[in-house]
C-alpha cells in the first residue's frame, strides 16, 4: 500500500494543517495578546463567579429574599453594558492594550471591596461598579485577538480565549470549595471576594508585552473616523448593530440565566451539599470548555450564523431536560451537566469573530462593546425574573425562561450576514 504526499512547490512552504495551526499563524507578538486576552478573559470570570458561588452565604448573612439576590447578577449586568461600551471607545481611541488594563482593575478593585461591604446596599454598589470592568474586558480582549488572527482560523482563535471563561469558572468553583470548607460561611464568602485580587498580577504582564495589532492600529491612527455611539447608528450600520444587539440579548440572558441560579439549584432543590455542588459543577464546566473549543473549530467550518444557530437549539433542550429530571435522579442530573456546559458555550465561540467582522476597524471596539454588553444589560432581566418567579414556581421551574433567550436569538440571525472568511484591516 502506498500514500501519496502533496509536495509544495518551489520556495512555498507546505501549508500549516496541525492541531495548534491556529496559535502559530498568530506570530510572537500575537501569542503575547492571546495570552493577555485569556488570563484576563479567565480572571474576569473567576471574579463574577464569586457571587453566584456565594450566593446561599450571602443570602443567609444579610437575610435577603430570592429576588433581592437576583438584583445583585443584575445589576453587575446592567452596569456592565455602560462598562462595555465605554470600553469599546476606549480601544478604538486609546488603544485595545491600554484599554484592556483599565478593565481588568476596574474589576479588579470592586471585586475586592465587595468583600468589605458591611450591608446589602453597598455590596449592591459595589458591585454594580464591578460591572463596569467586567463589562469592558472581553470586548476589548477579543478584538485585540482578532486582529491578529487569520481569517482562515479566527473563529478557532476566538474560541480558544472564549475558553478562558470555564477556566476561570473552574478555579472559582475549586477555590469556593476550598474556602467554604474550612471556614464559616459569613467569613469565607468575604474571602472569596477578596481573593479577586488576582487580575493585578495579569495587568503587569500586559503592560511589558501585549502590543495592538501594527495594520489596525495605523488605520484606526489614519482613519477619520472615530469610536462614538453615532457613528454605530448611522443608516450603514444600524440594522447590524439592532439585530447584533438582540443576538446578544437571547445568548446571553439564556447563558446568565443557569450561570446564577444552577448552584443555587443544585442545593436547595436538589439537596447537594457544597462539594457535591462543586462535583456536578465540574461536569458543567468540563463541558463548557470542550463546548468552546469544539464550537470555535466548527464556527470556522460551518459558518458564524450556523453555529449559533445548531447551539441555540441545542441549549434550550438542554435546559428543558436539566430542570425536568425526577427527586432522586441525582446520577442522571451528572450526567446531562456534560451537554448542558458545552451546548452553552459553544455558542459563545463566534461571538469574538462574528461581531468583530461586522464592523469596521475604526468602530469596531465601539459596535462590539456596545452590541454585547447591551445585549448582556437587557438579558440580564432574565435572572431577576428567575429569582422572583422562584418562590411560586421553584428554582427549577423558573429557570426555562433561559429556553426563551435562546430562542431570541435564533430569531436574530435573520438579520444578520454571514462573515466567515471576512479579513480584517
Amino acid at each position: 500500500m502506498s500514500t501519496t504526499r502533496v509536495q509544495p512547490k518551489h520556495n512555498e512552504l507546505p501549508e500549516d494543517t496541525g492541531a495548534f495551526a491556529w496559535l502559530r499563524a498568530l506570530g510572537p507578538r500575537g501569542r503575547r495578546a492571546f495570552g493577555g486576552a485569556f488570563g484576563g478573559y479567565a480572571l474576569d470570570s473567576y471574579d463574577y463567579f464569586t457571587l453566584p458561588l456565594s450566593m446561599v452565604a450571602i443570602s443567609a448573612y444579610f437575610s435577603l429574599e430570592n429576588g433581592q439576590t437576583g438584583l445583585l447578577t443584575t445589576v453587575t449586568l446592567v452596569v456592565s453594558a455602560v462598562g462595555g461600551a465605554l470600553a469599546g471607545i476606549l480601544a478604538d481611541r486609546i488603544g485595545r492594550v491600554k484599554a484592556l488594563m483599565i478593565t481588568v482593575i476596574t474589576y479588579a478593585v470592586f471585586t475586592v471591596l465587595c468583600g468589605f461591604a458591611p450591608n446589602y446596599e453597598t455590596l449592591l454598589l459595589f458591585r454594580a461598579l464591578q460591572g463596569l470592568g467586567f463589562g469592558g474586558e472581553w470586548a476589548v480582549g477579543a478584538i485585540l485577538v482578532a486582529e491578529y488572527a487569520t481569517a482562515r482560523h479566527r473563529g478557532r482563535t476566538l474560541g480558544a480565549v472564549q475558553s478562558a471563561w470555564a477556566a476561570g469558572w473552574a478555579l472559582a468553583v475549586i477555590v469556593y470549595t476550598l474556602v467554604f470548607h474550612f471556614l464559616d460561611a459569613d467569613t469565607a464568602w468575604r474571602v472569596m471576594f477578596w481573593t479577586g485580587a488576582l487580575p493585578a498580577l495579569l495587568v503587569i504582564y500586559v503592560r511589558r508585552n501585549v502590543s495592538d495589532a501594527p495594520e489596525a492600529a495605523e488605520q484606526r491612527r489614519t482613519s477619520t473616523e472615530r469610536g462614538s455611539f453615532a457613528t454605530i447608528f448611522k443608516k450603514d450600520l444600524l440594522r447590524t448593530t439592532l439585530f447584533a444587539t438582540l443576538l446578544s440579548t437571547g445568548v446571553q440572558g439564556g447563558y446568565y440565566t443557569l450561570a446564577t441560579w444552577v448552584p443555587t439549584y443544585l442545593k436547595t432543590e436538589r439537596g447537594l451539599t457544597v462539594v457535591g455542588t462543586g462535583g456536578y459543577l465540574t461536569f458543567l464546566i468540563s463541558g463548557a470548555f470542550t463546548g468552546y473549543l469544539t464550537g470555535g473549530y466548527l464556527t470556522d467550518r460551518i459558518g458564524r450564523k450556523k453555529n449559533i444557530a445548531l447551539f441555540a437549539v441545542l441549549s434550550a433542550l438542554g435546559i428543558l431536560a436539566y430542570t425536568n429530571i425526577p427527586a432522586g435522579a441525582n446520577g442522571l442530573l451528572l450526567v446531562l451537566g456534560f451537554p448542558l456546559g458545552f451546548c452553552m458555550s459553544a455558542i459563545f465561540s463566534g461571538f469574538g469573530s462574528f461581531l468583530s467582522e461586522l464592523y469596521p476597524t475604526a468602530v469596531r471596539g465601539t459596535g462590539q462593546g456596545f452590541t454585547y454588553n447591551s445585549g448582556r444589560a437587557v438579558g440580564a432581566f432574565l435572572p431577576t425574573l428567575v429569582g422572583f418567579l422562584s418562590d411560586s414556581w421553584g428554582v427549577g421551574g423558573a429557570l426555562v425562561l433561559g429556553a426563551f433567550g435562546y430562542g431570541l436569538a435564533v430569531l436574530a440571525l435573520v438579520g444578520l450576514p454571514e462573515t466567515r472568511g471576512k479579513e480584517l484591516m
